[in-house]
């Protein structure tokens, strides 16, 4: 008898995870659920699921710079992403850093469970809401996402955190660094993208998929 596939689920909804847990519980088995970044980097690889189906705007820590962290302790799990945003550039990163499969919220429940077996079995799966019929390869050879690379992923971490209004020192807090090492980062941020505002870090953070609008 083939096992069920392990899966850990990490959404900031209630509602949605105790609904995604409802609609897994047949064929797999669900090993935990986290709401947010942070929560997750402790979780996965205590649990080590068959695969990860995560959020892509998470409070703390944003579910691709959790994938980002995990992928070289957790190399054999895959990545199914969730998200509100159609943006096609953000599937895209998504994809560039390792995810299995991406999906709408809206469609999820139809398609989760064809998504999960899909990144098993070693494919990768977009939801047609996106690709509009055109092959996955193809869809990703088309688009060309600006992605923030250029920050490194401490600078990332200081950025989410910064556009969610948290103010220095509970990032410093956050992080487990000092308010000086923060206002360090925060220069280094606004200098790098060549920002001038608390406010083009917010939009930056939006346009990039660090938090949600």
């Amino acid at each position: 008898m083939t096992p069920r596939p392990r899966i850990l689920l990490a959404d900031d909804h209630t509602m949605l995870l105790a609904a995604f847990r409802e609609l897994l519980s047949a064929t797999c088995e669900v090993v935990g659920t986290v709401s947010d970044g942070r929560a997750l980097l402790e979780a996965a690889p205590k649990l080590e699921p068959d695969v990860i189906v995560v959020d892509v705007s998470m409070p703390l820590l944003n579910g691709m710079d959790a994938c980002r962290q995990l992928q070289p302790r957790l190399g054999k799990t895959k990545w199914v992403f969730l998200t509100v945003s159609a943006d096609p550039d953000v599937a895209a990163e998504a994809f560039r850093i390792g995810a299995s499969a991406y999906l709408l919220k809206n469609s999820a429940a139809a398609e989760l469970f064809t998504a999960i077996q899909k990144a098993i079995q070693g494919s990768l799966y977009i939801t047609p809401l996106l690709t509009k019929g055109m092959p996955v390869a193809v869809f990703l050879s088309q688009r060309t996402h600006p992605s923030a690379d250029k920050l490194t992923l401490r600078q990332r971490e200081v950025l989410q955190l910064l556009a969610e209004g948290r103010l220095m020192k509970e990032v410093a807090d956050i992080l487990g660094v000092t308010p000086r090492t923060v206002a360090f980062h925060k220069y280094t941020i606004m200098q790098e993208l060549d920002l001038k505002s608390t406010a083009g870090l917010v939009q930056y953070a939006v346009k990039h998929g660090l938090v949600r609008p």
